[in-house]
């Protein structure tokens, strides 16, 4: 047993929780892993998760399990990838929740639901961008390597929060800090994007914190739909996306 513990305890990722799936693969079956538990080798971070003894674990290395281990498709987005990618330092982030989004009807691990992490980290569901090329890369958070949404996607997956469970203020001041977002990645986004409300609260934001990168985008291919939408009851209208919404300088 001995060596075969210290084979495994060497291929284990700082910082990463461990599946039962990933220790299957490495010959290590729940009696065996158990054993370990019981050896003190291992302890247990939830029903099939598991971490070093003595190793300090967090949401990120827990993620990653889900991206790497599970083969779940989901990724931190909106808010919390533009903060990991260091564009919200000025905002007041404290306890925030992590923000991970994920296609519609998929779940999270109990293990990774009940385990009291450092944030509270919240699921979000959702079809709007499934036609989308890759839109994720891989961000170093703590040595511990995650897919995270792109600064364009995060962008969109922001306003799509608007304004239930993402104020459009806090929005619209890291928005005004998106200075070098790749035209070609935000109008292949605006194309594919089948919410409505996401893309002209994302263009109203942009057109009015005047990007230079806005004029490199062809409007004409986009589908902002037809019909009022309304994020703020008595705001001022947005004649151009028939937008109401407040207006962040006297909100």
């Amino acid at each position: 047993m001995g060596s075969k513990i210290n084979q495994l305890l060497r291929q284990w990722p700082s910082g990463n929780v461990a599946t039962l799936r990933w220790l299957n693969t490495r010959g290590v079956d729940h009696r065996l892993a158990d054993k370990y538990v019981q050896s003190g080798w291992l302890e247990r971070v939830g029903h099939g998760a598991y971490k070093r003894a003595g190793a300090s674990v967090d949401w990120f290395g827990a993620v990653h399990a889900l991206q790497a281990q599970l083969a779940l498709a989901v990724h931190p987005g909106g808010i919390t990838a533009i903060e990991l990618r260091g564009y919200t330092h000025y905002l007041s982030l404290g306890a925030r929740a992590v923000v991970l989004f994920g296609n519609p009807g998929t779940k999270l691990p109990a293990w990774f639901e009940a385990h009291a992490w450092s944030r509270p980290v919240t699921l979000v569901t959702t079809g709007v961008f499934a036609g989308t090329e890759k839109t994720t890369s891989t961000v170093p958070v703590d040595e511990v390597d995650l897919e995270v949404a792109t600064l364009e996607r995060a962008a969109l997956e922001m306003m799509y929060l608007v304004p239930k469970r993402q104020s459009y203020e806090e929005a619209y001041q890291v928005m005004e800090s998106l200075t070098s977002l790749r035209p070609k990645a935000v109008q292949h986004l605006l194309e594919c994007c089948t919410s409505v409300k996401t893309k002209r609260v994302f263009m109203h934001a942009a057109e009015r914190a005047n990007h230079s990168w806005l004029k490199h985008l062809d409007l004409s291919k986009v589908d902002f739909g037809s019909g009022r939408r309304t994020i703020h009851a008595g705001g001022r209208l947005d004649k151009k996306y028939d937008l109401v919404v407040a207006d962040p300088a006297q909100s």
